[in-house]
């Protein structure tokens, strides 16, 4: 049942749902999950559950609610995230950065523009950015509607966009395929090693996400928190070029936090 809340971040305000009985369910987990201790979202599934069963239980719901409730997290918890990033990737009026990451920018700018692999693209602002740049891009994302207004943009700015709409257990990555890896808030940690080994040599894997200091304002997804000097460690076969963990506005949630910064390098020998 972690599996399915690993994507990426909770923005620190309350974002209206559909009064979708389902819905609720699964965020009431995902709430409690993400106020969890590091030992417990990194455990046993079957030790998540027990705690998760015995919290249900506290709040007075029955043996035949509680069993329905984690049915439903185990068995459409997936649906139910993709829809909960649909709904912020495509909302009117969007509470992310729409514009491009700006550790990217800084980063790709004066590197030769080759073939870029955006993973989590969401609506696209960083895979549409690297287009412009020059960038053959590739970005995929579980999120239909939010691909879909990539796919749409980029048809407006004149720029050739590959997109699949997968999550990271189903995109094939490749071996020595791509001279640029994104992971704008998605994570890491579950695809290290799959990361080093699709990035070409000379190529960079580009990161950003939140530290774990920032979780003291409120919860955020596991999948996009790490601790101090964790990033690096996850990518020994890379050369780091620059890693920072700075104070700074980040682009989920959009308020002032700690955040990770990393960009690192496949030797080319």
């Amino acid at each position: 049942m972690r599996s399915d809340i690993m994507r990426s971040a909770i923005v620190f305000v309350a974002l209206a749902l559909p009064a979708q009985t389902d819905q609720q369910v699964y965020e009431r987990f995902r709430s409690w999950f993400n106020q969890q201790p590091v030992e417990v979202q990194r455990g046993p599934d079957a030790d998540v559950e027990s705690r998760y069963r015995a919290y249900l239980k506290q709040q007075g719901l029955a043996d035949a609610e509680i069993d329905t409730q984690i049915h439903t997290v185990d068995q459409q918890g997936r649906r139910l995230e993709v829809e909960r990033w649909n709904q912020i990737l495509t909302a009117e009026k969007p509470r992310f950065n729409t514009n491009p990451n700006a550790f990217l920018v800084e980063m790709a700018k004066s590197r030769k523009p080759g073939k870029a692999l955006d993973v989590g693209m969401g609506q696209g602002r960083n895979a549409l950015w690297l287009a412009q740049q020059g960038w053959e891009v590739t970005g995929f994302d579980p999120a239909e509607r939010a691909v879909a207004v990539a796919r749409a943009n980029a048809v407006k700015l004149g720029v050739k966009l590959t997109t699949e709409i997968k999550g990271f257990e189903d995109f094939e990555f490749g071996e020595n395929r791509w001279d640029l890896i994104l992971l704008s808030y998605v994570g890491g940690r579950e695809f290290k090693d799959i990361v080093t080994r699709a990035l070409r040599p000379g190529g960079v894997v580009i990161l950003e996400a939140f530290h774990r200091d920032a979780t003291k304002g409120g919860p955020i997804g596991s999948g996009v928190v790490f601790d101090t000097a964790e990033v690096p460690a996850l990518f020994p076969g890379l050369r780091a070029v620059r890693y920072e963990e700075p104070v700074a506005i980040s682009d989920f949630g959009q308020t002032r936090v700690r955040v990770v910064r990393y960009c690192a390098e496949k030797p080319a020998d």
